[in-house]
This record gives C-alpha cells, sequence and structure tokens, in this order.
C-alpha cells in the first residue's frame, strides 16, 4: 500500500518499528527492570516502588502461579483500580508465562459472571472490596485460585486490611509476595505469537469480546507510542529532554489505553507513574500531582473538561508538559483551547481500540493547534476508508475506518464469527467507527454507525451536534442521540449538564440555530446532573438511546 502520508510525519518519527527486537513483552520488561533498578517506577497515596522492586515482586508472584500448577497459556484475571498492586500483578502474570484478563473493578456480577466463564481464568488479583458481591460468580466460575488485595498491602505492610473471603486456595497479596519469594521461579520460552492479553471490549455494541493480543501486537505499539513522542520530547522550545518522564496515570490500568500508554510504555522508558485510583475525586487527583512536574498526561474529553475548569489544577505548574495525549472519544475544540490556555500544552488527538492494542493513528506530539482529526497512521501502520462492499473509497469520501499493522489483535477470544465479521481478507480490522482521510492522510473520525441518527434521509452525526453544543456558553458536557419522530422518523435530543445553572434550553436551541442546518438541530434538549459514562470517562449515548426507546 502506498502510504502517502509518511511524507507528513514530524522530524524523527520513523515510517516503521521493529517489533521483533523483543521476543516477548518479559523481554522487555526484565530489560527495564534491569536499566532503571534504583529509579522510583510508581508512586500510589503516597508510596513509591522501585523498578527493582516491581522486578522482586512480579518474580515472587509468577513463582507463585506456577508452584498453583498454572501452565504457559492458562489466563489470570486482574480486576483491580489503579494501585501499586497492578503492575506487580500484570508483570507477575507475563513472566509466569501466562495471560492477562483485565476485568474492570466495577463490573457487575453479571458482567464478571460472563467474562470469568468467557475467558475461563484459573486465578483472580482482586481488591478486598469487591469479594462480598462477586463471591458466589467466583464460585461458580473456573477460578481455582484467589488473591486478595487490600489498599494499604504495600502502603502499610502486615497491617491487617479486613478479612479473608470463604473461597477455595484464598491467599492476601502480601502473604502470596513472602511466599513466592522463597519458591522457585522457572522463565518459561515465549514468542511474539503467544497470547500477552485477552482484552475484553466494551460492550457497547453487543456482548463484550475478549480482543486476543499476542504479545507481539502491543510490543509493536509500546514501540510505535514510543517513537511517536520522540519529537514532543525533543522539542527545543520545551529545554532539553527530561532525565525521567513523569506519567499521570488517571486512565485505569485495566483499560488498553492506561495499559498500554502508561504501564508498558511508562516501564519501557523508564518512566514515573503517578497512580491515580479514583480520577472522578478532582481534589484528590490535584494533591497526588502537586509534588512533580509532570510530562505526560494522558486522558479523555471528559477528565481534560473537568480539570481544565478546576481552580486548583490551574495554579500547578504545567511548564514541564510535553505530551496531552487523548483518545478514547472525540475531543471537542472547546475543551482542547480551554486546556491550551490553563497548561499551554495542546492536546495531541489520538485514535484506537482494544483490537489495535490500542492505538492506530495520532497527530503530531509537536502539533501546536487542534484540527478536529484523529491524525495520521501510526508507524508501520495502514489505514483504509471502505464502503459498505469492503472497497476503498476515494479521498476526502466517507467510508468505515480499516486497520492493518503489527497492533491488530489476532482475533476474538474463542468468537471465531465474530472474527471473520470484523478482518477482511487481506488482514485489516474493520473499526465500525466511520471517518474520511484527506489528502494528507490525517483522518476524521465521523462517528459510529450505530449512533448515526437519520433525520428525514439525512444522516446526522451525533459528533458534529456534540462539538457545536458543547461550544454554547453555559454548557460543560453534552450528548446527542437520535429518538423516534413521527415526522421525521428520527430526531436529534440533546443531552446537556450546565456549567452555568442559568443556561435554558431556549439558550440551547438558538445556539444551534446559529451554528447547524436544519435537520441536524437538537427538537429536545434535556438537562442533567451528570451523563453515564464508560470506566474511562467516555459518554455512553446507547444508555441514553435505551432509555429514551423505554418510554415509547
Amino acid at each position: 500500500m502506498n502510504r502517502f502520508w509518511l511524507v507528513n510525519y514530524p522530524k524523527g518519527v520513523p515510517a516503521d518499528v521493529d517489533w521483533t527486537r523483543y521476543s516477548s513483552l518479559v523481554q522487555l520488561l526484565e530489560e527495564a527492570f534491569a536499566a532503571y533498578r534504583q529509579r522510583n517506577a510508581y508512586v500510589c497515596l503516597g508510596k513509591t516502588l522501585t523498578f527493582g522492586q516491581i522486578d522482586e515482586m512480579s518474580r515472587a508472584f509468577a513463582a507463585w502461579l506456577q508452584a498453583r500448577g498454572l501452565a504457559k497459556g492458562d489466563r489470570v484475571a486482574i480486576m483491580l483500580p489503579n494501585l501499586l498492586q497492578y503492575p506487580v500483578a500484570l508483570a507477575g502474570v507475563l513472566r509466569a508465562g501466562l495471560t492477562v484478563v483485565n476485568v474492570n473493578p466495577l463490573y457487575t456480577p453479571r458482567e464478571l459472571e460472563h467474562q470469568l466463564a468467557d475467558c475461563g481464568a484459573r486465578a483472580i488479583v482482586i481488591l478486598e472490596n469487591f469479594i462480598a458481591p462477586m463471591q458466589p460468580v467466583i464460585a461458580g466460575s473456573p477460578v481455582q485460585h484467589v488473591v486478595v488485595c487490600g489498599v494499604l498491602d504495600l502502603l502499610a505492610p502486615g497491617k491487617p486490611t479486613g478479612p479473608d473471603a470463604a473461597l477455595p486456595d484464598t491467599i492476601r497479596f502480601n502473604a502470596m509476595i513472602e511466599e513466592g519469594a522463597r519458591l522457585p521461579y522457572q522463565p518459561v520460552p515465549l514468542t511474539g505469537e503467544d497470547v500477552a492479553f485477552l482484552q475484553y471490549t466494551g460492550g457497547t455494541t453487543g456482548v463484550s469480546k475478549g480482543a486476543t493480543l499476542v504479545h507481539r501486537n502491543v510490543i509493536a505499539n509500546v514501540l510505535q507510542s514510543e517513537a511517536w513522542m520522540q519529537p514532543a520530547l525533543t522539542n527545543p522550545k520545551k529545554g532539553p529532554p527530561p532525565e525521567q518522564l513523569n506519567f499521570v496515570c488517571a486512565l485505569p490500568l485495566y483499560h488498553i489505553f492506561g495499559m498500554t500508554v502508561c504501564c508498558l510504555l511508562g516501564m519501557r522508558v523508564g518512566g514515573f507513574n503517578i497512580l491515580i485510583p479514583n480520577p472522578r475525586d478532582l481534589p484528590a487527583l490535584v494533591k497526588e500531582i502537586r509534588p512533580y512536574k509532570v510530562h505526560l498526561f494522558p486522558a479523555v474529553n471528559t477528565l481534560y473538561n473537568a480539570l481544565a475548569h478546576n481552580e486548583e489544577f490551574c495554579t500547578l505548574d504545567w511548564s514541564g508538559l510535553r505530551v496531552s495525549n487523548a483518545g478514547g472519544m472525540a475531543v471537542q475544540r472547546a475543551v482542547a483551547e480551554r486546556w491550551l490556555k490553563v497548561t499551554g500544552c495542546p492536546i495531541c488527538e489520538g485514535y484506537g481500540l482494544s483490537e489495535t492494542s490500542p492505538s492506530a493513528t495520532c497527530n503530531p506530539t509537536d502539533t501546536d493547534e487542534y484540527n478536529g482529526t484523529i491524525g495520521l497512521p501510526m508507524p508501520s501502520t495502514e489505514i483504509e476508508i471502505l464502503d459498505d462492499g469492503g472497497k476503498p473509497v476515494a479521498l476526502g469520501e466517507r467510508g468505515e475506518i480499516a486497520i492493518r499493522g503489527p497492533q491488530v489483535m489476532v482475533g476474538y477470544w474463542q468468537h471465531p464469527e465474530e472474527t471473520a465479521k470484523v478482518m477482511t481478507s487481506d488482514g485489516f480490522f474493520k473499526s465500525g467507527d466511520i471517518g474520511i482521510m484527506d489528502e494528507r492522510g490525517y483522518v476524521r473520525i465521523v462517528d459510529r454507525k450505530k449512533d448515526m441518527i437519520l433525520v428525514s434521509g439525512f444522516n446526522v452525526y451525533p459528533n458534529e451536534v456534540e462539538d457545536v453544543i458543547a461550544d454554547c456558553p453555559g454548557v460543560l458536557e453534552c450528548a446527542a442521540v437520535g429518538v423516534p419522530d413521527r415526522n421525521s422518523g428520527e430526531a436529534v435530543k440533546v443531552f446537556v449538564v450546565r456549567r452555568d445553572q442559568a443556561l435554558t434550553e431556549h439558550d440551547v436551541m438558538a445556539y444551534a440555530r446559529q451554528h447547524l442546518t436544519g435537520y441536524k438541530r437538537p427538537k429536545v434538549v434535556e438537562f442533567r446532573q451528570e451523563l453515564p459514562k464508560t470506566n474511562v470517562g467516555k459518554i455512553l449515548r446507547r444508555e441514553l438511546r435505551d432509555e429514551e426507546l423505554r418510554k415509547i
């Protein structure tokens, strides 16, 4: 394929990365442990862990798992928020030759039951707070070994953190590490084609499925992300590159964005991750990051928006910030402009999915303005825009975004029929997102297929409506969905969270009349205190749409 967009790459970014330099993620991690042994790697609630400590504890965990009879390819679920135990668990599972299954700790019992049954996990690492409601689910699942974590485990070793669960072979995290440290660890031969992660999709378009990511997929994406951020790190306007990069890890580590961009990339470059267990607690977040000069701040639009309007956050020193990398949902112009004003660092919007480990495209990190696109294809990545028949459309025309590259999953776990629906015969993954590629190679998201609103035969894309309404004075957040309409088939309804309580429906409608053509204007405006969101802050239009359908 003619990757014509390469001429628009920033200086110093390669066309390709060599993911074959590592046989597995274990080799990548162990190289980092050796090179940065004395450096601090993570901090959470005031407690730090060095790379050397992560090395020792993850080795102990790997030995403990092997002693329990878990063998290469077995799955281990990790159901933790952003705590120090997470990187230990992740590295330990991989070093034992096993597969990590990330689990959202906010899952309901029904959701956990589905995921454990689907992946067949033999062990789970779980926060004690979630044990009680999950006991029946775990007891009825394939799980045979349970490691229970307490928030204070690594903050105050030896301090009791609650009763053990009444489950077979249950052990506290600290006791497991002590036991594992006395056991022999046997390195497991791994290749790039061995399964590293089952990363379950959010389920926003149906039943949650496990994207099967092999070691090669994630190694490639870590190296792609590292190469892509170099122009920002070497920008002479910001001074020399920092000796150690400080990441704000407010993204959940169990989510593919946080896991790859913070956890794994952070360890690969010897970075320091400031773990934020609850990013919705803005005062706590500000308190955690205040002592540090932050260099990288990956986040989603909703978090950028909330922080940019937080008075305490705006008083912090942002002179060291090099990269504000956004993904997960569309960045709105109003948010991008506010963030730039507060921090002096433009939001660099990218795009990816669980199925692509995740990054597929990104705007250059030396950009200085918001452009409304998701950027250029990453190194070693090809993008095609396909019509409904699966054929490429002309530049500038709408179609489904399809991705080919070393970061693309090998398929959905035990769902060959679902894999066949999304993979083309020549290896492109069909994302389900509608986009346009321009003559420079920049891609702009139009919307997800299922979110499109059909008004009297005209396509209305919610992103466009939301981008306009978000700019309306007094609006904090908004979401647009289609609702049944007797005359036009569907009409646009907008849900709005006010920043200014004086804002009225008339104000929103008047602003829409100024900036949207007739069929795109909202017919109904509903004010809410908050909008439903996924674990990473992506607004769930589906939930809003389902609410409307239930009213009929």
